[in-house]
């Protein structure tokens, strides 16, 4: 029986095994899609691998960079080659020049000297300098015209030196305290149309106290001079050195520049005669002279004021005389006057020096001699 009651149920068992059955399979199913999604982590794990590998890919983006950096490294150096088309158009420009060129070589031959600027070839190393060179050389010729001749020199103006003479002079005046009295001065010149001698002397009972001496050359411009020399007790002297433009004095005090038309304290007196006896309509009344005028010690310009014309009666007789005037410019300066007349060729016929510490000698003219040149 139990065998019979078992055998019903195990006829029933498979409908309901089958009916229990299938759930438990959609349950294994279950399980085993969840095992799967499970199993599935690991597989997570592997863009994990992965991603080292989209990070190596990351640092190879990161060198390309650098090569883009050293890409416009390179940019700059064609930079140059632009400078160098540049002169590639010049050259262009003046290769059209050598059609004329040969005429300017056929042009450079007739004058010598362009021929000669030929040589100066810096272009010889291309064609195109050497049009460059022919054309300025073609050029050259037509801007440099010769340059308008310098005026003229001024011709000096007209002297007239007078002949060998001897001037005798009565003096007064005054020294420190003691009137001037019994002094008699000569002026002495010869001259024989190149070289001369003027002495100036003053002296007291045929004893001398003093002695001024000029002597030089005639030329173009008049009187020149070549040494002067004062002699009271000593001499000191003042030298013309021409080739050296200077006039050096013997008292070592410093030279001075030697200006043209220079005189000395002697020599101007006979310059100044020789001017106005040249020309006297060039010298009108109020007008002036300037010379430069060396002493024995120093040189200046002296300007001499011209003044009206004097009538003087003198112990040699009256004369019509121009006056010259020289003012003193500085505290130490001598003031000289002097008469010169018409008459005598315009010699002097008065001399008035006048010192600063007022000390004066008046020399008046007494008698005129004719004299010979120098020996």
């Amino acid at each position: 029986m139990t065998l019979h009651a078992l055998s019903p149920a195990a006829g029933h068992q498979p409908a309901e095994r089958t009916a229990w059955r299938t759930p438990l399979v959609v349950s294994a199913v279950v399980v085993a899609a969840h095992l799967a999604l499970l199993g599935a982590i690991p597989i997570g794990h592997t863009p994990d691998a992965q991603t080292p590998a989209e990070r190596f890919i990351t640092r190879t983006i990161v060198i390309t960079p650098p090569p883009v950096v050293e890409a416009p490294k390179p940019v700059p150096a064609p930079a140059p080659p632009p400078a160098a088309p540049r002169p590639k158009p010049v050259k262009p420009r003046p290769v059209p020049a050598p059609a004329p060129v040969p005429q300017a070589i056929t042009a450079a031959p007739e004058p010598g000297p362009e021929t000669t600027a030929a040589p100066a070839p810096p272009g010889n190393a291309s064609p195109a300098g050497e049009t460059s060179a022919a054309t300025t050389a073609s050029a050259a010729p037509e801007p440099p015209p010769p340059p308008p001749p310098p005026p003229p020199a001024e011709a000096p103006p007209p002297l007239a030196v007078p002949g060998a003479v001897r001037l005798k002079f009565a003096v007064t005046g005054q020294q420190g305290v003691a009137p001037m009295s019994g002094v008699f001065g000569e002026l002495t010149w010869q001259q024989d149309g190149q070289a001369y001698e003027a002495r100036l002397s003053l002296s007291f009972l045929f004893k001398t106290l003093r002695t001024q001496q000029s002597t030089g050359h005639i030329g173009p411009a008049g009187i020149t001079p070549d040494r002067f020399s004062d002699t009271r007790k000593t001499e000191v002297a003042s030298h013309f050195v021409r080739d050296q433009g200077q006039i050096v004095f013997s008292n070592n005090a410093p030279s001075v520049p030697l200006l043209p038309g220079a005189q000395d304290r002697l020599s101007v007196i006979l310059q100044l005669g020789a001017l106005l006896a040249g020309d006297p309509a060039r010298y009108p009344t109020d007008g002036a002279i300037a010379i430069q005028t060396a002493g024995p010690r120093d040189a200046d310009i002296w300007i001499f004021k011209i003044g009206e014309e004097e009538n003087l009666r003198l112990p040699g007789g009256d004369f019509a005389a121009r006056k010259l005037t020289r003012n003193p410019r500085y505290p130490y300066d001598d003031k000289v006057e002097l008469w010169l007349a018409p008459a005598l060729g315009y010699l002097p016929v008065r001399i008035l020096l006048t010192q600063p510490n007022g000390d004066f000698a008046d020399m008046r003219l007494r008698e005129r001699i004719a004299g010979p040149g120098p020996n």
